[in-house]
């Protein structure tokens, strides 16, 4: 069995690194040991894009050198010499000392440096030939007919064949939108080969460089601005060497403004007009000659927070600003999560998954690290698509992480806020949220008839129709309410709200499930070799021992349902009989009752953690117990131990800690820290989606 897959493009700019990262993430999902290679490399492997980007994403710890298999000009050189044998040589043994040490290697074939294409087809070929790995063929479908694209397919696997290649797939990359269904039954009538082929439609956001990429290679510095909008597009570049009415004619949407450092008017102009809805929305101002701004202009400038674009600083004059950003080529590159989530939601979405593992041959390892985890996450919320609404929809964390996974498809979205402030401030960022439905409260059709349904549920309760109406004008209340009636699966908040103001509604009126008397909350700690879930460390203080048991039989349904066995250790300061005291009392009463209610659960205690996790305490401790030193769900005796022991391993072990999850709600709503980041969303809607798809049986 091959233990590798080898990518080869057949044209150039033909969109290697969306089908690297694509093999590398199905791979990811599989395997422990994951690796990557390239056979040779322009200039120092430090510097090779490729390898800094797979580095990046998938925190390989191989280091750039035993990545490649040495310099793209020697290796020309070599190749069309006497000395072939023994580049191939090299290439081979580079490879496999890194395939030895990895369960599987993506190897990424050398790129179009202007030599002839018959250089690279056979190179590649030899390479891929020499490493016994099969290939992966991709095809540059841009302004191409597909009969043209169908016959240097069939040249280059001719080629590869010769050499004794076997072919997995070919994707055929870049394809024009509006000529995809074409380009399909087009091939669907002539494709004649044994392998698959898939066909991957263009993307304006991999098409172009982000302002990041574009301050970079003019060496450049962040003047003004808001750091994380160096990661919106640059779709095109205006010299602004004129008249300012002039300048505000050739603005476009994602425009970068090249001026002189001295051209106040044309700077304020420029912010001016992202505040404008007569304007598009440019994407980052460009101040050459190594000018700034003078104070007072730099003042007002760095007054206008919400609207200010990226305000970039070069030395060198318009005409060279000008002449480099031409060169600037729209590659993915380490720190681009936003065209990293674009390459991969287009690569899960016209791709066979499954057909194409099968094909490369990838099984999946028993061991799940904190990487492979995450990605889990992300996939099994996919499988059956829910609905998730976000009241916070004008946090631009939020926003971030919404564009995310609607580029991969994970959920559907609802967005609460104004739809106008929602949309302006995704402009401004240069984000795409055209499949979100957004939604005001405020003027909502749906607000009289959430209204009328919170006064049915609550006038029990004092609440009248005048604080019923005002209650759903809330975005947490409104948003509990899409889910109540079904209008969305699930929600998740708290990125700009308290704990008490997400989950208040819920508990309201979504309500706890039958025989749950409490809602509480676990985190998955994701650590180097395993997955530990903990709990309850975000919401019950004290839990009385009623209390405690259901968190420890909810915990343990938590953590079944995300595919980890539940062995469920009740923590305390003593272990079995050994101590007395009213807290260790407490957990001893909650196991019992947690036993009884749930008699097919491994649960243990009174138990301290050292026993709950250490194989060889366990056996001086408690000899007989399926759970001591093979603990995955542990139960905190109070908030208070679970917030503080959690925190502490998250940064005393590097643990990537993901929650909190609550649990206990018929329906789920989760909540977010204050201070999370936009992976921490991410990760959180796609736990949501995956409770979401677990069947209730009540109404």
């Amino acid at each position: 069995m091959a233990k590798g897959v080898y990518i080869a493009s057949i044209q150039p700019r033909a969109g290697k690194s969306l089908a690297a990262l694509g093999l590398m993430e199905l791979a990811s999902r599989r395997v422990e040991r994951l690796g990557f290679f390239r056979p040779v490399v322009n200039g120092l492997a430090e510097s090779d894009r490729e390898i800094s980007l797979m580095r990046y994403r998938y925190a390989l710890k191989q280091d750039a050198e035993a990545s490649s298999g040495g310099p793209y000009d020697e290796a020309r050189v070599m190749a069309g010499s006497d000395r072939s044998d023994e580049l191939l040589a090299r290439i081979l043994r580079r490879y496999k000392h890194l395939e030895s040490q990895c369960d599987f290697v993506v190897c990424e074939g050398s790129d179009y440096t202007g030599v002839g294409a018959a250089f690279e087809f056979e190179f590649n070929a030899r390479v891929a030939a020499h490493l016994g790995i099969p290939v992966f063929f991709v095809a540059n479908g841009q302004d191409r007919e597909p009969d043209e694209i169908l016959e240097d397919v069939r040249a280059a696997r001719r080629a590869f064949e010769r050499e004794g290649c076997a072919i997995v797939a070919t994707l055929v990359n870049r394809v024009a939108p509006d000529q995809l269904a074409d380009v399909k039954e087009r091939f669907a009538e002539k494709w004649r080969g044994k392998d698959p082929a898939y066909l991957v439609p263009e993307e304006q956001t991999l098409s172009h460089p982000s302002v990041a990429q574009v301050m970079a290679a003019l060496d450049g510095k962040l003047m003004f601005g808001d750091e994380q909008r160096l990661q919106g597009l640059a779709r095109e570049f205006v010299v602004a060497a004129m008249q300012l009415s002039n300048v505000l004619t050739h603005l476009r949407p994602g425009s970068v403004v090249i001026t002189g450092g001295d051209r106040a008017d044309v700077v304020l102009a420029c912010l001016a007009s992202v505040r404008s809805e007569s304007f598009p929305n440019i994407a980052a101002i460009v101040l050459t000659g190594g000018l700034e701004p003078p104070e007072p202009v730099a003042r007002l400038i760095r007054g206008l927070r919400r609207t200010a674009v990226p305000v970039i600083g070069v030395a060198d004059d318009t005409f060279t600003t000008a002449t480099k950003v031409n060169a600037v080529g729209g590659a993915i590159r380490p720190g681009d999560d936003r065209k990293i989530a674009t390459a991969l939601g287009l690569f899960e979405e016209h791709v066979d998954l499954p057909e194409l593992a099968e094909r490369i041959q990838v099984s999946h390892s028993p061991r799940v690290t904190p990487l492979r985890f995450e990605y889990e996450l992300i996939e099994r919320a996919k499988i059956s698509r829910q609905h998730i609404v976000l009241p916070e929809g004008t946090d631009e964390r939020i926003l971030r992480a919404a564009e995310i996974l609607l580029r991969r498809r994970v959920v559907d979205l609802t967005l609460l806020g104004d739809p106008a402030e929602i949309r302006e401030l995704a402009s401004t960022l240069g984000l795409h949220l055209d499949r979100a439905l957004f939604v005001d409260p405020l003027t909502s059709d749906w607000r009289s008839d959430f209204a009328d349904t919170y006064l049915d549920l609550r006038k029990h309760k004092g609440v009248t129709e005048h604080s019923a109406h005002d209650s759903m004008g809330d975005v947490s209340y409104f948003g509990s309410m899409m889910v109540y009636k079904g209008m969305a699966d699930g929600m998740v908040s708290g990125a700009a709200h308290t704990t008490a103001h997400t989950i208040r509604p819920a508990l309201e009126f979504i309500r706890t499930r039958q025989g749950v008397s409490v809602v509480s909350s676990v985190f998955l700690m994701c650590l180097r070799d395993r997955v530990l879930v903990y709990g309850d460390c975000a919401v019950n203080p004290n839990p009385n021992a009623e209390q405690l048991a259901d968190i420890a039989i909810s915990s343990a349904e938590t953590a079944a349902i995300f595919g980890i066995e539940p062995r469920v250790a009740m923590l305390s300061y003593s272990t079995g009989a050994s101590g007395d005291g009213d807290d260790v009392a407490h957990v001893r009463e909650a196991t019992k009752i947690a036993r009884a209610r749930r008699p097919d659960l491994l649960i243990e205690g009174p138990m301290q953690y050292d026993a709950a996790v250490d194989a060889g305490v366990a056996r001086k401790k408690l000899p007989d117990s399926e759970v001591a030193g093979r603990a995955t769900v542990f139960i905190f005796p109070d908030l208070n131990t679970g917030n503080n022991t959690y925190k502490a391993v998250q940064r005393s072990a590097g643990a990537v800690a993901i929650g909190p999850i609550l649990q206990g709600l018929k329906k789920p709503v989760n909540d977010l820290s204050r201070g999370c980041t936009v992976p921490d969303i991410v990760n959180t809607v796609a736990v949501t989606a995956i409770q979401a798809q677990i069947p209730s049986s009540e109404p």
